[in-house]
């Protein structure tokens, strides 16, 4: 067993307190690690007030479970209440999970984003169910005069097998309650894992298939009102001016008005970016209304001047230059080919590649690039708010509450005490919600009409409203010797408005001269992380080079990266190298053996991909075949390596989700732009990926190791763009370097 401690000094992680009927709840800095830092002692309170991130036991046994993440369908309301259950050894039928309030004093990352949630929690949530745990033994060895440490439990159950004794947990809950908080715990060992590592249906699942509300557009209250919005229909565009007179006279109409999403005086946080700040708001009393309304409003548009702003990027400042100009994809394209063909700033450099390419017997240079992208969420973007003079209650989906809380009560001029915000279900989000300009809007919109209000966004709205994945361009060399030995590797990436270059992964550390540099281009577009961010286009394209330069050299693809892993294992190069060799090359070998890679495959066209983000390994093959012109995927198999898995058919699930994401934005996503206006505003133009067009069927196994869970949520997204372009060249015999794939394919095939 690990014994960990329950408390930094007089620094209390744990209160307790006996409810009304008999129960016991225990609270608890959900997120708190056991081995804290001399920089995380330093910042905790003395005590614990007001404490509501909490486990309740019942009289009746039925424990309650809160959950404090934004549940984004990446399952962490289900696995990360199992890691609670798991230490208090309660049987999961009686467990009841609860979407925990926004808490800011006690929850240290209530956020949905990074596939860090049960990375962080691990630790701090099982010893909030191990340390409720013992307290109960402690009231039962002192109601039945025994030794606490001879107490079992099994299933919610005291048991002292020498008197007879047993009760369930309801009925010491009382006592326990008023136990002294132990000052340490025992967690289990991972042998003996009962609830962790077995497969619990999404607590929510019921719901989301009866049709139950759960989401934000479900929603309401009495007396709200529907508000939609019009921004500019360009980038780099602004209001000038705005007629209303037939808005307004519309039935069921409110008022029409403008606001401004943030005030001139504020300091934005990263979380706060936004496209369109100045817009004009429709209130009414029902959705159709309000849109009939909106779509009968004419305006005048004007010019953005060039401008810069500083934000709070967690902690450190970062200016955003933000050019005036109406953008076109074909300029986007060129300009990056220009960027691309010039020297960057350098992030590593190792050895002397500049002598490996002079005295290269041959040099392999590919290009490749990627389209911004929207993030198509399927529920559109959407916040109820209802603000009065003293306080603000907003309700909806959101990844970021605890920065948007901050924002809100700035915009509003309101103690940040008085911002209460109610996480709702989401119905996707990618990274979209992070950026909660959408909820600000609302809280603004509320404030001014006196009135709660829900505001919605069409598809078209969102679709065209920014935050995009950016768009990317890499160019990769490799420099051979005589003998066909890798002797350089240079990597040169940027994008519009940013670089997508990781200088720190593989195969960094496995070629003795290795160059890094990036560059990027200012743009008025707003971007924002997508999932994966970076690593959801760089990975394609390295895996896509590693391919080809196995082909020159004559090598099987993975038997060529596990070389160059066995090289980075046995003698580095450089210090800061950011992923384990073994652990990458274990999900390579994984996936061959599983795919039975090697043997004859005489109507399938077969393509490999492997990567490391998010602190987790994520090897995949894929299996297609070409019919009239189009790929028909039949299989992937997928390898993970993230640690000990929770709970393996949701891990399951999300992989397959994944996969199923990536493989169909690596053949047909893209948003385009002419003159700052987005060329696609629904789905009759951009392109997802169809039921039709999924594999027919997904494999995935997971390493069985006893390391600490990692990320799960985006690792296996970025490789699959690999593998698909990798058993592409295999089917048509060509290769193709630019996303979306299949214009590549129908421009090249016909």
């Amino acid at each position: 067993m690990t014994l960990v401690k329950t408390t930094f000094g007089r620094r209390s992680f744990l209160k307790s307190t006996v409810l009304a009927g008999g129960g016991m709840m225990l609270g608890f800095s959900w997120l708190a690690s056991c081995n804290p830092t001399a920089e995380q002692i330093k910042k905790m309170p003395k005590e614990w007030f007001n404490i509501n991130g909490f486990l309740k036991i019942g009289e009746n046994g039925l424990v309650t479970i809160m959950s404090p993440n934004p549940e984004i369908g990446q399952n962490v309301k289900t696995s990360m209440p199992m890691l609670v259950a798991e230490e208090l050894d309660i049987d999961w039928n009686d467990v009841i999970v609860e979407q925990a309030p926004l808490n800011t004093d006690i929850f240290t990352r209530q956020l949905a984003g990074g596939s860090q949630a049960i990375r962080h929690g691990w630790q701090g949530l099982r010893m909030a169910g191990a340390t409720a745990r013992r307290m109960l033994q402690e009231a039962a060895a002192q109601v039945w005069n025994v030794p606490a440490d001879e107490i079992m439990t099994e299933k919610g159950v005291l048991i002292h097998k020498e008197s007879g004794h047993s009760a369930g947990y309801g009925e010491m809950a009382s006592a326990a309650a008023k136990i002294p908080v132990p000052k340490e715990v025992e967690l289990k060992d991972i042998k003996d894992f009962i609830i962790i590592g077995t497969s619990r249906k999404n607590v929510d699942a019921k719901k989301i298939v009866t049709g139950q509300p759960l989401y934000g557009l479900d929603y309401k209250k009495d007396g709200m009102y529907v508000a939609m919005i019009t921004q500019p229909p360009a980038f780099g565009m602004k209001l000038k001016s705005y007629n209303d007179s037939i808005a307004k006279s519309m039935p069921g109409i409110k008022d029409v008005f403008t606001i401004n999403t943030y005030s001139e005086d504020y300091d934005q946080q990263w979380s706060d970016t936004s496209a369109f700040t100045e817009l004009v708001v429709v209130v009414g009393n029902s959705t159709w209304e309000v849109m009939n309304a909106k779509k009968s409003l004419t305006f005048e548009w004007e010019p953005i001047s060039e401008s810069s702003t500083e934000i709070d990027f967690f902690g450190n400042k970062m200016n955003i230059h933000t050019p005036s100009g109406l953008e076109n994809t074909t300029t986007h394209k060129e300009l990056m080919s220009q960027f691309g063909a010039k020297a960057g700033k350098v992030l590593r450099k190792d050895g002397d590649p500049e002598k490996a390419f002079k005295e290269a017997t041959t040099i392999i240079e590919r290009t490749y690039s990627a389209p911004f992208l929207a993030h198509n969420t399927m529920e559109p973007m959407n916040f109820f708010a209802d603000v009065t003079a003293d306080k603000a209650e907003l309700v909806g989906p959101i990844q970021t509450p605890e920065f948007m809380e901050k924002t809100v009560a700035a915009r509003l001029g309101l103690p940040l005490e008085k911002v209460d915000i109610m996480m709702t279900r989401m119905g996707g989000g990618f990274g979209r919600r992070l950026y909660g300009h959408f909820l600000v809007e609302a809280a603004v919109i509320s404030q001014k009409i006196q009135a709660p209000v829900k505001l919605v966004y069409t598809r078209e709205d969102d679709m065209t409203n920014g935050v995009y994945r950016p768009a990317y361009h890499a160019t990769y060399r490799a420099a051979l010797d005589a003998e066909n030995n890798l002797i350089g590797f240079h990597v040169r990436a940027g994008g519009i408005p940013e670089s997508p270059i990781a200088a720190n992964r593989f195969p960094a550390g496995a070629v003795e001269n290795y160059l890094a540099e990036e560059w990027t281009i200012n743009s008025n577009i707003t971007v924002g992380a997508f999932r994966a961010p970076r690593s959801n286009f760089i990975a394609g394209a390295e895996q896509s080079f590693l391919d080809e330069l196995a082909e020159v050299v004559g090598k099987d693809p993975i038997d060529f990266r596990l070389e160059l892993l066995a090289l980075a294992k046995k003698n580095p190069i450089g210090e800061n190298n950011d992923y384990d060799a073994d652990r990458y090359a274990g999900v390579l070998e994984l996936v061959r053996d599983k795919s039975g890679w090697g043997k004859e495959q005489t109507s399938q066209s077969r393509g490999v991909s492997a990567y490391f983000c998010h602190n987790s390994y994520v090897a995949q093959v894929l299996d297609l075949q070409m019919e009239a012109g189009k790929p028909v995927i039949n299989k992937v198999y997928c390898a993970i390596d993230c640690g000990i898995v929770v709970n393996p058919d949701a891990a399951t699930n999300l992989a397959e989700g994944g996969i199923v994401d990536g493989i169909g934005h690596a053949l047909f996503s893209s948003q385009t732009f002419n003159n700052g206006i987005p060329e696609k505003s629904n789905f009759d133009k951009y392109r997802l990926i169809r039921h039709s067009e999924a594999p027919k069927s997904i494999e995935v196994h997971f390493v069985k190791n006893e390391i600490d869970p990692t990320g799960l949520g985006e690792p296996p997204f970025p490789p699959i763009m690999g593998a698909v372009a990798n058993a592409l060249y295999k089917a048509t015999g060509k290769r193709f370097y630019n996303q979306p794939l299949m214009e590549n394919i129908q421009s090249v095939l016909g």
